[in-house]
């Protein structure tokens, strides 16, 4: 009963993470690069809050990546007036369950839930794939489809940056056809900003934790050296 719970309670994550055959293009950022994050935040409030939330993110936590809190209230908080607030979205789940058939799933969490969907391609890899992999085809509802997950529900949000593809049914590849406002290689690095946002959402201290790691490995080295010298001291006598 128990597992059923969690699974149920992580359903929807991995439905948007569902697995695909279609190759997996590495991530190229870094959780490392603040101006990279304060840009992915800046995407993820503009074209993602409008139907997915972050709520197990409080606004507050957007200082570590650098910004002021008033460049936080400003630019970035539009759905709350408090800074301590969570992420959330003023649309209700219920709501969004009526409107689309089915509630965007929070996106806190996504890149790791992704990470540990045993599908080829890390969370990072998957979303940085997935975004760019968009396709116009008139069969489906939205207009919209995608090579990594086929049939998906969701619109294309960032197609007035990335601009139209179209699936070329000779050699099964994207074109695009209408170009938008960005070039290919300025909205592929934009991706890589809102991924990497979404990335060090799901662990915020992710790199302290590293850097920890190195230094209680390195007491653990010297602790071991000293505790050998000690080791040798004592059984000095009886070798």
């Amino acid at each position: 009963m128990k597992k059923f719970l969690i699974a149920l309670l992580f359903a929807p994550i991995m439905a948007f993470a569902s697995g695909s055959t279609a190759h997996i293009d590495k991530w190229p950022g870094s959780v490392k690069d603040k101006p990279a994050l304060q840009n992915g935040a800046k995407l993820f409030v503009n074209y993602c809050m409008n139907c997915h939330g972050a709520s197990y993110m409080r606004y507050k936590n957007l200082l570590d990546l650098g910004l002021t809190e008033q460049q936080v209230k400003e630019n970035l908080m539009f759905t709350s007036d408090k800074i301590g607030e969570l992420m959330r979205i003023a649309a209700r789940s219920d709501e969004q369950k009526l409107w689309f058939g089915a509630a965007p799933p929070d996106l806190t969490i996504i890149a790791r839930a992704r990470g540990d969907a045993g599908n080829a391609g890390g969370g990072a890899d998957w979303l940085y794939t997935y975004l760019r992999s968009f396709y116009r085809d008139e069969n489906r509802p939205t207009g919209w489809n995608n090579t990594v997950f086929e049939n998906v529900g969701m619109p294309h949000i960032l197609y007035g940056l990335q601009g139209q593809q179209v699936m070329n049914h000779e050699t099964h590849k994207l074109e695009l056809a209408v170009p938008g406002s960005m070039p290919p290689a300025e909205f592929d690095k934009s991706v890589s900003d809102l991924v990497g946002f979404m990335v060090w959402m799901g662990e915020p201290q992710q790199e302290y934790r590293r850097t920890l790691g190195w230094f209680v490995l390195a007491f653990l080295a010297v602790l071991f050296v000293v505790a050998y010298a000690l080791k040798k001291e004592y059984w000095k006598d009886i070798h």
